[in-house]
Order: structure tokens, then C-alpha cells, then sequence
């Protein structure tokens, strides 16, 4: 791995912004390996969210709150191909294909306010929210999100978005992952984690945007905590290394802020995964509205921030086990 103790520290503004992957867009930044890089990156609307608030402001929401969303609505731009805002590209010095980029996530901070949705596009469950419904979430504690007045979401903050340039020409959607990384949605990525992409074009051409302040494992709202965020990261180099796929080495526990106490869990069985997850996702829902007292879309919004589904089997009798897991942790008061 190449390294140099003394390496610079770079920035690069929000301003520096692309809303595809395409190898034949200019490097905002040139680097070496071993070099560090502060990225700005903006929220996945690109300020549409905020711009929303603004011109109605929910009257349930702390006035300072909405006052520093509504600083955040930016004007309205026409984009490309309409995807995630995405910060870069950066030119890394020397990377060639078949090379492995190693990306040290050193830091994922978080502005002071976030944004999750549902509605009727979400593949999974649109057909249960025909309206688009958003929360806004108070960031400003740092460690938590609060979630009415009994329920704190710890947050984990990573960037759902972190990618190399394909091989291929021409631009390329930011939302399906691929094998140079992009909108993998791992929470895991999280500060101490070393993430290792392909490098697939000289200077590889990394980018990074959708901050999530907190997801639980499948963002099955669609979106997770969405925020703008300042994005620190390292870029190091093993020649002639590129894995066949991303891979990531974290710094500890998967889930250090969450997996603390017991949980509800609810399955689903099936042969198709999807279905299987929806409903074990159902059963969190009617937890959530029998016991909690939440609406059916405040019962998505914070499954999106907090519910992890998980693989239980795959071998018997062709059907797939998904079970999903709250943790009760993030309820002020466990008494159900």
C-alpha cells in the first residue's frame, strides 16, 4: 500500500458537483496516493427538499429548524440524467486498471438537519403510501435524532454514494450500484472503515455525495437520514490489486450504535427475497402501529433509519428467510 505520513490535505467544494458517472468528465482535483481529501457533499435532492420547506413550512417543526433548511435551498438547476449530486471527480496520480484503491473513511460529519421519505415510487412498498410523505430531522444533538418525543435514532453517518468511473463511455446513472462501488447504500462505511474499489480508468475518478446521518440495513423507505455533509477521506494504492468487487474492512462492531439491547423482530418466507422482506417489513409495521402508536408512513420513515433486514436462510425448500430487527434501544421508555 503506498502511504506518505506527511501527505497534504485537500478540499473540494459542493460547488464542484456531477449528477452521473462518465470517464470523460474533467477531474476537479488531482491527488496523489496517500493523500487526503475534505469533500462538501450535498443531499440527494440537491436542494429541492429544503427549496419545498421553504415555501411551506411544517408548523409542528422548531422555527430555528426550519430557518437553517430553508438557508440550505439552494436554486433550482437542470442536471443530467437527474441523479444523486455527486462530489468530484478526483484524479488520483499513478492509479491505472487493475490497480486497488483503498479509501480510509476518516470522517462523516453531518450538517444540522436531514430528510427521509416515502412514497409511491418506493419498489418495494409504494403501493401502500400513494402520497409522498417527508420528515424533517433536527440533527443538532450530534449523536442522536430525536423522533417525537420517545423515540432517538443514534446516529452512524457514511456516504451511500462512493465510486470510481465505469470502463464504459458515455454517462451512467448514479442509482444502480456497480462494480467500481457508487450507490451501494452500506451503512457499515462509516468512520475507521477502509472501503477498496477496482480501479477501472487511470486516475480512477472517485466521487461521493448522498450523506446519510443514519439507514437501517435495506433503506426501505427509499431514503435514509439525507443530508448535506463534510466528508473526509484517505486515498491509498496496491498496484495490480483491484478486487473483482468492492470490498470493506470496518473498524469494529457492524452496528456498535444500535445493536445495545433487545429487539422486535418480525419474518417473512419466500422464493422471491423481495417478497420475503416485505413481509417481514409488514410485521415491523404492525408492531409499530399496534404498540407505538406511529402511522403507517411515520412507520416506514423509521424503519428507513433504523430496522436492519437480514438474510436468515437460503437452502430451504426454495424458499429465503428475511427477517427485519428494531432495535428497542431507540425508545426512550421500554416498557412493550
Amino acid at each position: 500500500m503506498t502511504q506518505h505520513p506527511s501527505a497534504p490535505t485537500h478540499h473540494l467544494g459542493d460547488e464542484a458537483i456531477h449528477t452521473y458517472f462518465d470517464n470523460s468528465l474533467p477531474p476537479a482535483l488531482t491527488i496523489q496516493a496517500g493523500d487526503t481529501v475534505v469533500f462538501a457533499t450535498r443531499e440527494p435532492s440537491n436542494g429541492a427538499t429544503a427549496r419545498r420547506l421553504a415555501a411551506n413550512p411544517p408548523a409542528d417543526l422548531d422555527p430555528d429548524l426550519v430557518i437553517l433548511i430553508a438557508a440550505a435551498a439552494r436554486p433550482e438547476v437542470s442536471t443530467p440524467m437527474g441523479g444523486h449530486a455527486l462530489t468530484g471527480p478526483v484524479y488520483v496520480a499513478g492509479a491505472v486498471p487493475g490497480d486497488a484503491l483503498d479509501v480510509t473513511i476518516i470522517e462523516v460529519r453531518p450538517t444540522a438537519w436531514g430528510w427521509t421519505g416515502v412514497g409511491p415510487k418506493n419498489p418495494l412498498l409504494g403501493d401502500l403510501f400513494p402520497e409522498w410523505t417527508t420528515h424533517y430531522w433536527d440533527l443538532r444533538a450530534g449523536d442522536h435524532a430525536p423522533f417525537g418525543q420517545d423515540i432517538r435514532i443514534p446516529l452512524a453517518p457514511f456516504c451511500g454514494v462512493m465510486g470510481v468511473a465505469p470502463a464504459e463511455p458515455g454517462m451512467h446513472p448514479t442509482p444502480p450500484p456497480r462494480r467500481g462501488g457508487g450507490n451501494m447504500d452500506i451503512r457499515q462505511l462509516t468512520a475507521g472503515t477502509v472501503l477498496t474499489l477496482p480501479v477501472l480508468v487511470p486516475g480512477a475518478l472517485f466521487s461521493t455525495g448522498d450523506a446519510h446521518a443514519a439507514q437501517g440495513d435495506g433503506e426501505v423507505s427509499g431514503t435514509a437520514i439525507e443530508c448535506d455533509a463534510t466528508v473526509t477521506l484517505r486515498f491509498d494504492l496496491r498496484k495490480g490489486a483491484a478486487p473483482a468487487w468492492p470490498s470493506f474492512r470496518t473498524a469494529g462492531p457492524l452496528a456498535p450504535r444500535t445493536d445495545t439491547g433487545p429487539h422486535f423482530a418480525a419474518t417473512g418466507h419466500d422464493t422471491d427475497p423481495r417478497a420475503a422482506a416485505r413481509a417481514a417489513l409488514l410485521g415491523v409495521f404492525d408492531y409499530l402501529e399496534r404498540e407505538r402508536g406511529l402511522t403507517r408512513p411515520r412507520a416506514c420513515i423509521l424503519a428507513s433509519a433504523c430496522v436492519d433486514l437480514r438474510i436468515s436462510q437460503v437452502v430451504n425448500a426454495g424458499l429465503w428467510t428475511i427477517t427485519a430487527f428494531l432495535p428497542l434501544s431507540i425508545f426512550v421508555r421500554e416498557d412493550r
